[in-house]
């Protein structure tokens, strides 16, 4: 299993690919299995590096406080180990806020930065309304398939969980693959509740798209813009009707994006 110490603990990885690096930042709760709509292609034009962040998937979960800053300095530290002076980066959800910290803390390692379904945090960041959240919340004495069939609306466009059960079975599968601890998500999710780029965000001067669903419930989209606002330079693109798995939904023209703006960057 390949592993690498960083900051004083084990974080999984897998490589793939060939072409300039990319790294892939999964967010809260999930690991690498989530990527399982964008690492095959994205390896057909980069070396692609996915990890599983401190606290998820196969990598260590240390009792202490978690931080964004902590998982961006994790991140840098792998690309260190793996002797990656720069690379591009895509971070998802809570992977977003830890792209932005990367971006800040680490300038000279982030090449270009796609920003999915996130938010720059502090008091600008506008949350899940209440009744969705009491919902979201609403998991006692649940199993960990039952959570994510309640929540399948958050993840995806009503058409999509109507029309596409064999693609929300596969969903459901993975996402139950190396299932993340109850203590351990707490952790993760007091990070989240730290989150603040806020006032720093000018400082990134690298490509940015920032891009999300337009009807996402748990990252409402008002936060991509309030993100091109504070960057300044950023591209925004907004899937209608998609939800906060939008990059699985629409992965075939994701995907293709991604390429395109990674590749433009490269050139620049």
């Amino acid at each position: 299993m390949p592993t690498v110490k960083v900051n004083g603990i084990n974080l999984y990885y897998e490589v793939s690919g060939q072409g300039h690096p990319l790294i892939l930042i999964m967010g809260l709760r999930r690991n690498i299995s989530w990527w399982y709509r964008q690492m095959p292609e994205l390896s057909r034009h980069f070396t692609v590096i996915a990890f599983d962040n401190r606290g998820a998937g196969r990598s260590d979960k240390p009792v202490m406080e978690y931080s964004i800053g902590l998982f961006a300095d994790d991140t840098a530290g792998l690309m260190n180990a793996l002797d990656i002076k720069n690379a591009h980066v895509l971070g998802i959800s809570m992977g977003g806020y830890i792209a932005q910290e990367l971006a800040i803390r680490h300038p000279e390692m982030v090449r270009s930065l796609i920003l999915g379904c996130t938010s720059p945090g502090g008091n600008r960041a506008v949350i899940m309304s209440e009744e969705r959240m009491k919902k979201f919340t609403a998991n006692e004495g649940l199993t960990p398939e039952e959570i994510l069939r309640k929540d399948m609306d958050i993840y995806f466009s009503d058409d999509f969980i109507a029309n596409q059960p064999d693609q929300v079975k596969e969903f459901i599968e993975i996402s139950l693959r190396y299932y993340q601890p109850p203590d351990a998500f707490l952790r993760q999710f007091a990070a989240c509740q730290k989150h603040d780029t806020v006032d720093r965000l000018h400082k990134i001067s690298v490509p940015v798209l920032i891009t999300a669903g337009d009807d996402d419930p748990l990252v409402p989209s008002v936060n991509s813009t309030i993100l091109k606002e504070l960057i300044g330079d950023a591209e925004l693109l907004l899937y209608p009707g998609r939800r906060h798995c939008f990059f699985m939904e629409e992965s075939k023209m994701f995907n293709s994006i991604a390429v395109q703006f990674f590749n433009a960057a490269e050139k620049a």
